[in-house]
């Protein structure tokens, strides 16, 4: 009887040790997640509710939330042009990345991890320092402007500098490692005989294609999109570098309100919206796409 009492014991120790076990675990993320993302979220939220104080650069607590439809209607041309550009980066970036992935999925062979590294090269680099080097590229002095002259695509008084088209491929340059590497991990996870049996139902290349690779690599779909365009949408990088003021993003507002104006709480209400604003949209794609294509 004692030992039966003993054992038991030991069972439901065991028992209680596995229970608590995950939790333990996961404890290091929460803590990660409290200090770095909850405890700036409460101070961003109390910061964009404030009011200028008796001082430069003093802002004391007076509940305006005013202060959200003021940022918005001050600024709403840069939020428009933000999500214009970043739906715009990320469709340009889809239409590169999956033939990209497609060929290193299947057809590269023994050049497959060769690829993958020179896909991933451009992080080795500095994000500033590649976005500078795409001024210089798309410059007068660069090749593409006087190739592009000299076949008559652009005239001799025009730029591709501080242009539009020139923040939107920045962006497409340096988040397309974001677009390529889900689509390969999507894409090389397809068994070729799935190809192969569509084939055998005499299905061509195309059809084979479109009703079944595209389908099973949506989840690299849906995940390179949401990758590339959520940090596209508030980039202010390549906007400041590659683009003018008439290019300016929303990222480029709350960088000047914080750091040369120093209007923080207008800053700080900016940047929830944006937030905000991103969760919804984001929300929407996911409800849209279907959850289980993330999986």
């Amino acid at each position: 009887m004692v030992a039966f009492k003993a054992t038991s014991a030991k069972v439901f120790k065991l028992k209680d040790n596995k229970s608590t076990l995950p939790y333990l675990l996961l404890l290091p993320g929460l803590l990660w997640l409290v200090l770095f993302f909850i405890v700036p979220i409460f101070s961003l939220g109390q910061m964009s509710t404030k009011v200028a104080g008796a001082d430069t650069g003093e802002f004391v607590q007076g509940y305006r939330f005013a202060n959200y439809i003021d940022a918005f209607s001050a600024s709403k041309e840069q939020f428009f042009r933000s999500f214009l550009y970043g739906i715009l980066a990320t469709l340009i970036a889809l239409a590169i990345a999956y033939p990209l992935a497609y060929a290193i999925a299947f057809k590269s062979g023994k050049w497959k991890n060769v690829l993958l590294v020179l896909v991933v090269a451009p992080f080795f680099v500095s994000f500033l320092l590649r976005t500078i080097a795409w001024k210089q590229i798309l410059g007068e002095k660069g090749f593409v402007v006087p190739t592009l002259r000299s076949i008559g695509i652009i005239g001799e008084s025009t730029t591709l500098t501080s242009t539009s088209f020139a923040v939107v491929m920045g962006m497409t340059y340096n988040f397309l490692p974001f677009m390529t590497l889900p689509l390969y991990a999507s894409l090389e996870r397809i068994d070729p005989r799935t190809i192969e049996a569509a084939g055998d139902l005499y299905a061509n290349g195309i059809t084979a294609f479109r009703r079944v690779t595209v389908p099973l690599s949506m989840p690299g779909v849906v995940a390179g999109t949401l990758l590339t365009f959520i940090p596209a949408a508030g980039d202010y990088v390549n906007a400041a570098i590659l683009g003018s003021p008439n290019t300016k993003m929303i990222g480029n507002v709350i960088e000047s309100r914080y750091f040369k104006i120093v209007d923080y709480p207008t800053a700080a209400a900016l940047s929830f919206t944006l937030m905000v604003a991103i969760l919804i949209l984001v929300t929407l794609y996911i409800r849209k796409a279907g959850t289980e294509e993330l999986v």
